[in-house]
């Protein structure tokens, strides 16, 4: 019997790094999808990568470059916007909402 345990654990393993195989991969399938019909397709894709990335290293390595990426993304984009904050205009006659009384 002391032979039985250890055959569990990396029965438990294979089955564990199975079920997230599948629901990863279906993840990804289900995004990829939904970049040409409606839903969330993007979320989904990073939904996929990050459930796969608890059990397989180039899953992780794949999500660390989205994220790098998005970084990237973000930090170009606050480049083109000016500093300056800007404020909505406001009335000529001084009031800012129409239901104020002059």
């Amino acid at each position: 019997m002391p032979l039985l345990e250890p055959m569990m654990r990396v029965l438990a393993r294979f089955a564990r790094r199975g079920v997230v195989f599948v629901v990863g991969v279906a993840l990804l399938v289900a995004g990829a999808a939904m970049m040409v019909l409606p839903g969330p397709g993007i979320a989904t894709v990073l939904l996929g990568l990050i459930v796969l990335s608890r059990e397989f290293s180039w899953a992780k390595r794949a999500l660390a470059w989205v994220r790098s990426r998005a970084v990237d993304l973000k930090n170009q984009a606050q480049a083109r916007v000016p500093s300056t904050p800007r404020r909505p205009p406001t009335d000529p006659s001084g009031r800012d909402r129409p239901d104020q009384a002059a």
